[in-house]
């Protein structure tokens, strides 16, 4: 499917569907303009465009976010059986505000609109809901804000911490640490009673009520290059402190992401494997959502509730 194209013919739907993810580069040359596009137009400095191109590199040259979504999109289309789905990113190709101009050009008057976020910060969700607003023009939206507690998020979630669980020895499975990761924010959305970190804590209750565990960690990865305090504790910290107390097993799920890209690729997998190797600790990673079936289920299911609530269906 071409970037910011459509699935399902939408024949019968009264409503179209636009998935909405952050963006990344789609090669090393698009890394620089992509940065400044994150920075507000704000010049990069080289060092720091130099060290994302080689955490790219190292993942194969690109991030596969863009097809990983279009794929997500293609699945949401089939569970839904009608309405087209779109895609657009916040800030690279293809732009929300370009997609949203293609959709009333297709004739679409109404849309649900389904950040892949699961968790609510006006830092995450409220950016992308800025991007919607700007580029909705004439265009009716109703506007999914969270799914942090779906039940079929969680189950989804939940069937990937089995997965991954099994790939320890069956006589180890229950000494193996669990580790929930999400992306760092500056720490000042707690003075905002962001509840970010409330629905966090929420979702990672909901997988462990589901797998029969009683205790994980959450920690934060990924925190952005400024002199600001990002949440805490920092991933790696963890890592420190299980290995400190004894744990040789670690199962680290990024549950604040739903498909691959940088963050789970390079963050988790290369440098994060890389500090449990210094300390002697096995780490396995929980495969990504993507288009899982239960979890494609669930995003039908809130596009559709969206869709009843606004009188649409």
């Amino acid at each position: 499917m071409a970037p910011g194209s459509m699935s399902g013919d939408g024949r019968s739907a009264g409503y179209a569907v636009l998935l909405v993810a952050y963006g990344s580069p789609r090669g090393l040359d698009e890394v620089e303009p992509y940065l400044n596009d994150v920075r507000g137009g704000r010049p990069t400095t080289r060092e720091i465009v130099v060290e994302l191109q080689r955490r790219y590199a190292a993942i194969g040259g690109r991030s596969p976010l863009l097809e990983r979504t279009e794929t997500q999109a293609a699945a949401l289309g089939r569970a839904l059986g009608g309405p087209p789905v779109y895609v657009g990113m916040r800030h690279w190709h293809p732009y929300v505000g370009d997609v949203m101009a293609r959709m009333r050009g297709a004739g679409q008057q109404r849309v649900v609109a389904l950040p892949l976020a699961p968790h609510f910060s006006g830092l995450s969700i409220g950016a992308y809901r800025r991007a919607i607003e700007a580029g909705r023009g004439q265009l009716e939206v109703a506007m999914v804000p969270e799914w942090f507690d779906h039940p079929g998020f969680l189950d989804a979630v939940a069937d990937r911490v089995r997965e991954g669980l099994a790939r320890f020895e069956p006589d180890r499975r229950e000494t193996v640490a669990l580790v929930f990761t999400a992306h760092s924010l500056p720490q000042r959305i707690l003075a905002d009673q962001d509840p970010y970190p409330t629905q966090l804590q929420a979702s990672v209750a909901g997988v462990l009520e589901r797998v029969g565990r009683t205790e994980a960690r959450l920690a934060y990865q990924s925190a952005g290059q400024s002199p600001e305090p990002w949440l805490r504790p920092d991933a790696a910290d963890v890592l420190r402190e299980l290995a400190s107390a004894g744990a040789r097993d670690i199962l680290v799920c990024p549950i604040g992401f739903v498909s691959d890209h940088l963050e789970v690729l390079y963050d988790v997998d290369i440098e994060l494997r890389g500090v449990a190797s210094g300390l002697g600790i096995r780490l396995e990673r929980t495969g990504s959502l993507n288009d899982h079936p239960t979890f494609i289920a669930s995003l039908a299911a809130l596009v559709r509730e969206s869709a009843r609530r606004a009188g649409w269906a």
